[in-house]
């Protein structure tokens, strides 16, 4: 990645992060989301954003919410945005179980 699109990730990772924080009842149902990676395609049409999901017991739930709502979520950060950025990416959202994976391999370690 160049520094172009570093610094757009960034800016979207910090705007993402503080619209699920806020909207965190309604669309997030309670859960917690964190944006953990954004990754820019090189053209900047596309951002794929990694999402962790805590707070909840059914994780994918929430997750196929914010699929449904991701063109409502583009619109939304599209407005806060407008005045940094010529055209908003569109998002393509993953479930980032990393920190899963992390936890299951400390757990095997340690048994």
């Amino acid at each position: 990645m160049n520094i172009r699109q570093e610094k757009i990730a960034s800016l979207l990772q910090k705007e993402l992060g503080s619209y699920f924080h806020k909207e965190s009842r309604t669309i997030c149902k309670g859960a917690m989301v964190s944006v953990t990676v954004i990754r820019l395609s090189p053209d900047l049409s596309i951002a794929k954003v990694y999402l962790s999901i805590f707070g909840t017991k059914n994780p994918q739930e929430v997750f196929e919410n914010i699929l449904g709502l991701s063109a409502t979520i583009r619109y939304e950060i599209g407005k806060t945005l407008r005045h940094q950025l010529r055209k908003t990416p569109s998002f393509q959202f993953y479930l980032d179980d990393s920190f899963d994976y992390s936890k299951k391999i400390d757990d095997l370690l340690n048994s």
